[in-house]
């Protein structure tokens, strides 16, 4: 019997920011006199956008597209292969130099090329983002001999029926998996109530893969698109505590879409 929902990991975190909608706006507005939008303002924003997740509705984000080509990067590092998805230029080392007369007057400036490279400029989404190569090297380093981009899947059975989870993991090692991230401001915690360090353990677990240690390695980024620093938070999977969590989670998720089902026009999620 086939199961009656399909729920990628990251729709499970759109859903618990929908949850969390009062939190999230107390975190970064609640100290400001004037907000861009009131609790209720922000609740009711939260709703439509996840909605149009469900839905599947195209959406244009400079952050999701960087996230995308350092993920790209690494992995065609880690392959040793050339990407067919970002278009990627190798950024060489400049020496700059010149001279002055007498009283520090510029007489020229000139600057060479070196055959050293510092950087990769990728291209994506008519986007340009530059990665040191200190970076790029440092994460393919890091996963040797990983497997990239795979995806998982699993039946979940709950209350309401069973539910199909799967997701796409990173990197997958033999004794850990990961999930490269990248974002503009970082806190200690960040991802600890995200739902892709619960699914995929799981859905490793029930195909006879018992790899519970993930980690999210994360990559800082300030607004001018310079590293600030890296991080990794690491959880491991306990299916006597996580099971329960993930099944009750995806079960009020069922109540959402079963209360909203006149909004929802893609009906993947409910495997039809």
């Amino acid at each position: 019997m086939k199961p009656l929902y399909r729920f990628y990991a990251t729709i499970l975190d759109a859903f618990h920011g929908y949850l969390n909608s009062d939190t999230i706006w107390d975190k970064y507005w609640g100290w400001s006199e004037n907000p861009p939008h009131t609790p209720e303002e922000f609740h009711d924003l939260q709703f439509h956008d996840l909605i149009d997740r469900i839905n599947r509705v195209p959406f244009d984000s400079e952050k999701a597209d960087r996230g995308t080509c350092f993920n790209e990067l690494v992995d065609a590092l880690i392959e040793n292969r050339k990407s067919e998805t970002v278009q990627v230029e190798r950024v060489y080392k400049v020496n700059r130099f010149g001279a002055c007369d007498e009283t520090g007057k510029p007489l020229y400036y000139d600057e060479e090329q070196t055959k050293e490279v510092i950087a990769l400029k990728a291209t994506y989404n008519n986007r340009e983002f530059t990665f040191p190569i200190s970076l790029c090297r440092e994460f393919a380093n890091y996963f040797k001999g990983a497997l990239t981009q795979q995806r998982v899947e699993a039946i979940l059975p709950t209350a309401f029926g069973d539910v199909l989870v799967y997701g796409l993991i990173d990197e997958l090692m033999p004794t850990t998996v990961h999930d490269i991230k990248t974002t503009g401001r970082y806190s200690v915690g960040k991802f600890k109530d995200h739902f892709q360090h619960l699914v995929y353990p799981y859905a490793l677990m029930q195909n006879g893969s018992d790899v519970r240690t993930f980690e999210y390695n994360v990559v800082e980024f300030n607004k001018g698109g310079y590293v600030v620093d890296t991080y990794t938070e690491t959880y491991v999977f306990n299916p006597e505590r996580d099971i329960p969590i993930l099944t009750n989670h995806c079960e009020e998720f069922i109540k959402f879409l079963e209360e909203n089902r006149e909004l929802i026009t893609d009906k993947k999620i409910f495997n039809s």
